[in-house]
This record gives structure tokens, C-alpha cells and sequence, in this order.
């Protein structure tokens, strides 16, 4: 299992990489979310995967090996609201800049420039 999501993991790079690279602003928008959700679980799977039973310890002592680990998965649930909500602030900037310039080329911003 964590072999696949490994791959998913170097896919979602590879992906948001590619997308952030790209002359579009919703393009590179997209390139951000998919940087983020590689981000959210690369840290995951370095924290290792464990099945089975939460993080919650009961009156029975069980041993740590089967026992899930609570700090990721909070790192994980702060980066996706922050991730949130850089993608909700990047989208509003997409939208300023369209009602200004009337177009998502960002070589289209060459143009608006005043010197």
C-alpha cells in the first residue's frame, strides 16, 4: 500500500509541477492544489501507515506498534485549511485580475504595464 501511494505521491508532483509552470492563472491555481493534497500525503506516509485501530487508548494497555499516530494526522487537518485557504485567496486574485485585464494569459500582464 505504501509503495502506490508513493507513486501517487511523485504523480502529484510531477502534475503540480507541470501545472504551475503553465501560462494560465487557473491552471496554475489547480497546480497549487495538487502541490498541497502531494504535500498532505508525503506527510502521511512518512509518518507510516497504520490499520486498523485509532489513536485512542481504552482502559486496556495496547501496545504502541498497532496505535495510529495523532500528530500527522493534525499537521495534515491544519494544512488542508490552510491550504484552503491560499487556494480561496488565489482564486479571488484570479478574479480581480480578469475583471481588470479581461483575460487568464498571464503574458497578457506584459501588456497592462505603464511605464
Amino acid at each position: 500500500m505504501e509503495i502506490l501511494i508513493a507513486i501517487l505521491v511523485g504523480v502529484l508532483y510531477t502534475a503540480g509541477a507541470y501545472m504551475v509552470l503553465r501560462r494560465s492563472i487557473l491552471k496554475f491555481i489547480i497546480g497549487l492544489i495538487f502541490l498541497s493534497n502531494a504535500t498532505n500525503l508525503f506527510v502521511f506516509l512518512s509518518s507510516g501507515l497504520v490499520a486498523g485501530q485509532p489513536a485512542f487508548v481504552t482502559t486496556a494497555q495496547p501496545s504502541g506498534e498497532h496505535m495510529a499516530d495523532p500528530l500527522p494526522q493534525a499537521l495534515v487537518l491544519t494544512a488542508v485549511v490552510i491550504g484552503f485557504g491560499l487556494i480561496v485567496f488565489a482564486l479571488a486574485l484570479k478574479l480581480k485580475f480578469f475583471e481588470t485585464t479581461g483575460t487568464d494569459d498571464l503574458d497578457q500582464l506584459k501588456k497592462t504595464d505603464t511605464n
